[in-house]
């Protein structure tokens, strides 16, 4: 027979436990940052103290993996046109660690300059810019999406030809 729990750890287990359900809920539909995960949940008002335990133990079971959630949202984001600064930037914004940012960034096997070239035709198509003044329009707007100066010359191909 069963010996009845002390009322305390009971709630403190079944708060644990809810705050466990609801992170899984959430993980279900995509992958999360430790950070962005431990705020989803504190805005639905979960005790602080549940949720750190419940993410521990996530972390622990390896349901939730920071380096797994910086290699998804950089293969998405470079998938949407986006370049490495951005992504940083938006990675930073969600509480990303900057050493996982800086891993996930090194062992992406995205070719930078080949998608700022195909970002550039999908918006502009196919023919370089005319003149300076397109040619800064264009610039402007990879550098917008996050991509460095070296990806912007070898999407707009040499300016040589062009006069200001």
């Amino acid at each position: 027979m069963r010996r009845p729990r002390k009322p305390e750890s009971n709630a403190a287990e079944a708060d644990e436990r809810t705050v466990r359900t609801a992170a899984l809920a959430l993980l279900a539909g995509r992958d999360f940052g430790r950070a962005e995960l431990v705020r989803r949940l504190e805005r639905r008002g979960y005790p602080p103290d549940a949720i750190l335990a419940a993410v521990e133990g996530l972390v622990a079971e390896r349901l939730l993996s920071e380096s797994r959630f910086v290699e998804q949202f950089i293969r998405a984001h470079a998938g949407r046109g986006q370049g490495p600064a951005r992504i940083r930037a938006e990675l930073r914004e969600r509480g990303v660690p900057a050493e996982e940012i800086d891993t996930g960034l090194e062992s992406s096997t995205e070719d930078w300059a080949a998608l700022a070239r195909e970002t550039r035709r999908r918006r502009f198509g196919v023919s370089p810019p005319g003149d300076f003044r397109e040619r800064a329009r264009q610039s402007r707007f990879l550098q917008y999406r996050g991509f460095s100066a070296e990806h912007i010359r070898a999407a707009l191909g040499p300016g040589d030809d062009i006069e200001p």
